[in-house]
């Protein structure tokens, strides 16, 4: 037997043979060592960077940034380790080096959402606003893996919050009308654009956006009130009392609503132009707005120090004394039969005295309350009042 061997071994082709499957079996065990090690690595960087994660939302940035930096270590090109780790750098206020991951990660993937959203957050934080609206958008229309209507959504949100913040009203009316023109039927995200609305002082398409939500959630308390005050801020205080009735029907609690609710009332109860009211009804409003308008007038320029009767310059306090003085008799035949036939020029020019006071004397004293605030509000939108 150990002479067949002998024999064997002195034959060069099978000497060569057992050497190959002997390297081959060298390689192969080496390679699982090897894959082993790299699985392990792998292993170790999953569970720092799952401490990473934990550590930022516990709110410890410092220790999420090392746990990142750690599992990067052990998993140099893996993009998700890349982008926490960016994320943090910035978080802690690390920018320049959280933008040199970030537009790395982007010149690999330019079209990758989370990237760009990362990168729109850090300009704004640089207070690098341009480029923060841009990124922003590249993250709106960007890829997202998954659930891309929602994240795409939820970064418009971002943005039009970030434009409010920065008093960029029309820009920010521009991206809500886009949203708006794609939305869900979910009753929670119109209203939520509605809020954006009003905030961006677009109330004609904040008022659009509630009454879709009352469409599918008739009795939402958030709408109705938001309709109310949409109406309100709109000068339709028909509208709005309407609204704001139901808001305080559904929760007799909210001041805010009984409040708004009390001053539409009183602005539809001063209105001496309203439909469908008695022309004796129509001279007790124009007497009773005159008078209260002449009461603000000398409240105001007693508080002021502010002689009324001295000299006057155009539309200043004792300018209108002096209109006023001279329209009262005229407005004491109001309680007569059939005066204001006799003096039709009476209503409107009193009216534009009126309007002309309680604009003034806010200007000098301070925000109108009670009946003075309605006659204000009513001069700013008389035309829409009924509506």
């Amino acid at each position: 037997m150990r002479l067949d061997l002998i024999a064997i071994a002195r034959r060069p082709p099978v000497i060569i043979v057992f050497l190959l499957i002997v390297a081959v079996l060298a390689f192969a065990g080496v390679g699982r060592l090897v894959n082993r090690f790299h699985a392990q690595e792998e292993a170790l960087a999953r569970h720092l960077y799952q401490r990473g994660v934990k550590a930022q939302s516990e709110g410890h940035p410092e220790e999420a940034l090392g746990a990142f930096r750690a599992a990067l270590s052990y998993s140099r090109d893996n993009f998700q380790y890349q982008l926490s780790l960016a994320r943090a750098l910035r978080d802690t206020g690390r920018t320049a080096e959280s933008e040199t991951y970030l537009i790395r990660l982007w010149e690999r993937t330019p079209q990758e959402g989370a990237v760009n959203l990362a990168l729109g957050r850090l300009f704004v934080r640089q207070r690098v606003f341009d480029k923060a609206i841009q990124y922003y958008h590249y993250a709106i229309y960007g890829v997202w893996p998954s659930d891309a209507e929602s994240k795409r959504r939820d970064a418009q949100f971002e943005l039009i919050e970030f434009l409010l913040q920065q008093n960029a009203y029309p820009q920010a009316q521009a991206e809500l009308i886009t949203m708006a023109s794609a939305l869900p039927s979910d009753p929670s995200v119109h209203l939520r654009v509605s809020g954006l609305f009003m905030l961006a002082k677009d109330y004609d398409r904040a008022l659009a956006q509630y009454q879709q939500t009352l469409l599918t959630d008739a009795h939402n308390q958030g709408a109705l009130l938001g309709a109310g005050q949409a109406s309100f801020q709109l000068g339709r205080f028909r509208t709005a009392e309407r609204y704001l009735q139901a808001a305080v029907h559904a929760d007799p609690g909210n001041t805010s609503a009984q409040h708004l609710l009390e001053t539409a009332g009183e602005v539809l109860e001063s209105d001496p132009s309203a439909p469908r009211i008695s022309e004796a009804e129509r001279s007790r409003r124009l007497g009773a707005a005159f008078t209260l308008a002449g009461g603000r007038l000398d409240d105001c320029a007693q508080s002021r120090g502010i002689d009324l009767a001295g000299r006057s310059s155009s539309n200043d306090l004792p300018h209108l004394k002096a209109m006023w003085l001279e329209m009262k008799p005229r407005v004491t035949k109001l309680s007569r039969p059939h005066s204001a036939s006799s003096d039709p020029q009476l209503p409107d020019e009193l009216m534009k005295l009126v309007y002309s006071i309680e604009q003034q004397t806010q200007s000098v004293c301070g925000p109108n309350e009670g009946p003075d605030r309605a006659l204000l509000l009513l001069a700013q939108n008389h035309a829409g009042v009924e509506q």
